[in-house]
């Protein structure tokens, strides 16, 4: 008699388990049945303040070189003959920005939108003259160190005026949008506003 309570004690337990098992399973699948999943991207694009000092940190940025190559000549009229100095001078006028000029604030984003104000497009070194390939292409006469030096002087006007044209800063500015948008859109952003300080 013991023997036969023991197996239907047993079995009532094995069968309150099954519908238990049961339930649990109907309650799990009604729950993933009745819930969903949402996929969605975040548009947000965030740019680190060691990104923007990474930017900064290039400092001159070339965007336009122009090699130029002047001859300058000076007389020096005598009683009985002239003296005559022709110098050819060369150099490279580097347009660009220096971003360790930037002002706070110059970075904005939105979304996956950034705007940049960059400094405004100059000359990135004033000392653009290599000496070093100065040629005396014809010398009468004695010269002093104040004569080479005032046509080296007249040389650097020519190149800058030949150089800081409104046509080249227009095109270095052409050249810099394009190649400050490509390290931005390298970092995720699509859309990239561009602006120079006046």
């Amino acid at each position: 008699m013991e023997k036969k309570n023991r197996i239907s004690l047993t079995l009532i337990a094995l069968a309150a388990a099954i519908i238990l098992l049961a339930f649990i399973t109907r309650w799990i699948y009604q729950d993933i049945k009745s819930g969903h999943l949402e996929l969605g991207a975040d548009q947000q694009i965030d740019i680190t303040p060691q990104q923007i000092l990474s930017i900064k940190e290039i400092g001159d940025w070339e965007f336009l070189s122009i090699s130029d190559e002047e001859m300058v000549d000076t007389i020096r009229r005598g009683i009985f003959s002239d003296d005559q100095l022709v110098r050819i001078y060369y150099g490279t006028l580097r347009l660009g920005v220096n971003l360790k000029q930037v002002e706070s604030g110059w970075i904005t984003t939105k979304g996956d939108t950034i705007e940049i104000t960059l400094p405004k497009i100059g000359l990135l070194d004033r000392d653009f003259i290599d000496e070093a390939r100065t040629k005396s292409f014809y010398e009468s006469g004695k010269w002093t160190a104040q004569d080479r030096e005032a046509l080296l002087h007249r040389a650097y006007q020519r190149m800058l005026q030949r150089g800081l044209t409104p046509q080249n800063i227009q095109r270095a500015e052409q050249n810099g949008n394009v190649q400050v948008r490509q390290v931005l859109q390298s970092m995720g952003f699509k859309q990239v506003n561009i602006k120079y300080k006046d």
